[in-house]
């Protein structure tokens, strides 16, 4: 069952989509959980719908980051293990630099970028709080590929295993709710204000709602992996509907289009 609203923690995909859409808040945790400094970000987006082809699986990005210095960095927010994690990140990197490199481009041009993965469970078992991950030579395990691609994964599990003080205190936030660093503190708070947004709470409200319609019509991509498929057996339809509701609910512009796959002039074109 899904949460109610107020029920919402740092560690729910919606909530965390939320609060990482705010620049400050994420350039700081992507700086805490690379341990470096990043570039000026460029663009923020959430639920951001990539397909890899006309036949293969779409994904949904939580949350989409690119900086001055060209670099690229998807962050998703896990709270249940699947056991699929490795697997998962190899096809999100994979679908990422497909929508990365345009037609006629050299693969030189593609952007550096890291796949992030925050985990309240022990994804690769070796209780490490930090996983990093970039290809290396076999050989002599001294050679990097450079191939630009690195992968994250955060296990908010063991938080008492980090050694950075900032890194620690997020952990134990996302694994327990307790705030003791000024960086949760802000977070949290930010949290509360959500809560008091009608519009949020509005948002929320409609998103259960496709999800479920999404399940008891059987269709297994849903609302997370965009409303992509079948448009030509009726769905086409169905997300105009939608997207009519939701513009009776005054949600914004940009929400429809992520929600329902219509474009901006579809959606202005409803009345």
């Amino acid at each position: 069952m899904r949460k109610s609203f107020d029920e919402l923690t740092i560690a729910d995909d919606f909530m965390f989509c939320k609060i990482m859409q705010d620049e400050e808040t994420c350039k700081t945790f992507l700086e805490m959980i690379l341990a470096g400094q990043i570039g000026k970000i460029t663009h923020l987006s959430s639920q951001n719908a990539i397909a890899a082809g006309s036949e293969a699986k779409s994904i949904r990005l939580d949350i989409l980051v690119k900086d001055e210095n060209g670099k690229t960095y998807d962050i998703e927010m896990q709270v249940a293990n699947e056991h699929n994690i490795p697997k998962r990140m190899r096809y999100y990197q994979a679908a990422l630099d497909i929508s990365l490199l345009d037609k006629g481009l050299h693969y030189k041009t593609l952007n550096d970028s890291y796949i992030i993965f925050v985990c309240l469970f022990d994804a690769i078992g070796k209780g490490k709080p930090l996983y990093t991950f970039e290809n290396i030579c076999l050989e002599d395990r001294q050679t990097l590929l450079q191939d630009g691609a690195k992968k994250v994964i955060i296990n908010a599990q063991a938080f008492m295993q980090a050694e950075d003080t900032e890194l620690k205190g997020f952990l134990e936030y996302l694994k327990t709710g307790k705030t003791n660093t000024e960086y949760t503190g802000r977070i949290e708070t930010m949290i509360q204000a959500v809560k008091h947004n009608e519009q949020a709470r509005q948002e929320y409200r409609i998103m259960s709602a496709l999800e479920m319609d999404a399940r008891e019509e059987g269709i297994q991509q849903g609302i997370r992996q965009g409303i992509q498929q079948g448009f030509s057996d009726g769905s086409y339809q169905k997300a105009l509907e939608t997207a009519k509701l939701m513009k009776q609910a005054n949600c914004e512009l940009d929400f429809i289009m992520q929600m329902t796959g219509l474009t901006k002039e579809e959606v202005e074109s409803i009345s």
